[in-house]
């Protein structure tokens, strides 16, 4: 991995019968109450209310990736952000449903299936597979629907015959553009004005085109795979795969929020909203949620300075943990600068929440205590109090250090509460649910507790030697 070295040291939690990994239970998580989300609102530039359009209902698209590569770490944060709004989501009590598609057509995936001498389907198919593996190893559910460019076309090519027949798209020698200048405000999500886009925009491959700004519905391509089409064989342009694929995977014109990484901005996002004007009258989305993006050592992660980390190769270095924690220690709309000391605090602030619950779990154990009931209200409120405003991850991260904090307090009192033990535990379980932290909860076995007996009769009657044998073996199981 270009210009980071790191250090993984992690507690070794054996996963084993005694270990009950099934934590990450949607339904214990759904709080009672008033519901305060807020949302920084691309569109508008502001924090606003969230309103859903059905009640306790969310529709939520991200765009996806062109799959012709590995996802690199700037694909990451996306799919790291908009998987823990939906878990946020979800623990407010809401239903999400979660679109995020795959462009599996483009001259990038078409100029690779010519050098590797395969079919577009093959290169697409594997990377599509990869991106779902490396979605998995950061904890990110995968999406409810997944839809695919290549089985959208009959779709796409009809929603470019409508913006045709509506006067808003016109074809010159089998391509077919869009009519910017008719759209009154266009330019609205990226707040820029027509006349400052025309102020050095210049002419693309087709000199043809009524406005410099037109951009493309419809491609006509002898190279690569193609489609018939009412104006030419070819492939779309990638502005209408997003608008055709929300219409189709959510039924309607309209949906609550459309992400993505600040740099769809402008054009990607401004040209979605441009042709659902256009073809249905209706914007697209009413919320805008843009992440910002991720360098490497204070510089832009690009391909030239040799400085690109794939998401598989960093997951398999510091693991899904750590990564995740990585992206959500700063605010999701702020620039993330990923380096060795960021590294480092993530490893080491992971590191104590995992210790802390370690200790924990062995007590409960070691006593008999079944870990059920409710977590504190206080502390889980105040961890949603911060994710509801427009998902402020630094400081719900300082609810869970408070938690953890008062967790370590409980847990070394000489007289330990178990009932405050067990609440300050399913609070902090809570917690890391909602930013996708997978921790195991360590069940004692009888022979742990067993050990465990053995090793404070050893050190009562000071035989040492005995006394180091049974913690070595709880040690060893990762019990100490």
């Amino acid at each position: 991995m270009p210009a980071l070295t790191v250090r993984v040291e992690f507690i070794s939690i054996r996963v084993e019968p005694r270990v009950e990994a099934s934590l990450y239970r949607g339904a214990f998580l759904f709080v009672k109450g008033e519901r305060n989300m807020k949302l920084f609102n691309s569109l508008h530039n502001k924090v606003e209310a969230f309103k859903p359009m059905n009640e306790n209902e969310v529709s939520m698209y991200v765009c996806g990736p062109t799959v012709y590569n590995y996802p690199h770490i700037g694909n990451a944060r996306p799919i790291i952000v908009f998987d823990t709004l939906k878990k946020t989501f979800e623990a407010l009590g809401y239903k999400v449903k979660f679109v995020s598609n795959f462009t599996d057509v483009d001259d990038k995936i078409i100029k690779k299936a010519i050098e590797m001498n395969v079919d577009e389907k093959t290169i697409t198919e594997h990377f599509i597979n990869a991106y779902n593996s490396d979605r998995q190893s950061l904890n990110a559910d995968l999406p409810d629907v997944t839809p695919k460019v290549t089985e959208t076309m009959d779709e796409i090519i009809d929603f470019i015959k409508l913006l045709v027949d509506k006067g808003f798209a016109y074809e010159i020698d089998g391509d077919v553009y869009f009519r910017v200048n008719k759209i009154d405000d266009y330019g609205q999500l990226s707040n820029q004005q027509i006349e400052d886009l025309m102020v050095g925009a210049r002419i693309d491959e087709n000199a043809l085109k009524e406005n410099p700004l037109d951009f493309t519905l419809w491609k006509k391509t002898e190279e690569g795979i193609k489609w018939d089409s009412p104006w030419s064989k070819g492939r779309p342009g990638w502005h209408s795969e997003c608008v055709v694929m929300i219409n189709n995977e959510f039924h309607q014109h309209q949906i609550d929020i459309h992400g993505g990484g600040m740099d769809l901005k402008f054009p990607h996002h401004e040209n979605e909203i441009a042709q659902s004007e256009a073809a249905y009258g209706t914007h697209i989305a009413n919320y805008w949620l843009h992440n910002g993006m991720v360098n490497i050592d204070g510089e832009k992660m690009s391909k030239s300075l040799g400085n690109v980390i794939w998401v598989k190769d960093i997951v398999e270095k510091l693991g899904g943990n750590v990564v995740r924690w990585l992206m959500l220690s700063a605010h999701y709309r702020a620039p993330l600068n990923l380096n060795d000391q960021a590294v480092e605090t993530a490893q080491t602030e992971l590191e104590k929440i995992k210790t802390s619950l370690k200790q924990a779990y062995v007590k409960l154990g070691l006593a008999g205590i079944e870990l059920v009931g409710n977590p504190d209200e206080t502390l889980w409120q105040a961890f949603l109090d911060a994710m509801s405003d427009d998902l402020n991850t630094p400081n719900a991260f300082k609810a869970l250090f408070d938690t953890n904090k008062q967790l370590n307090a409980a847990v070394r009192t000489r007289e330990i509460d178990y009932g405050r033990v067990a609440a300050l535990v399913i609070t902090i379980e809570k917690m890391l649910y909602v930013l996708g932290i997978k921790l195991d909860r360590i069940v004692l076995s009888d022979d742990d507790k067993d050990v465990f007996a053995n090793w404070n009769q050893a050190k009562a009657e000071k035989n040492f030697e005995a006394a180091d044998q049974y913690r070595a073996v709880l040690m060893e199981r990762g019990l100490l």
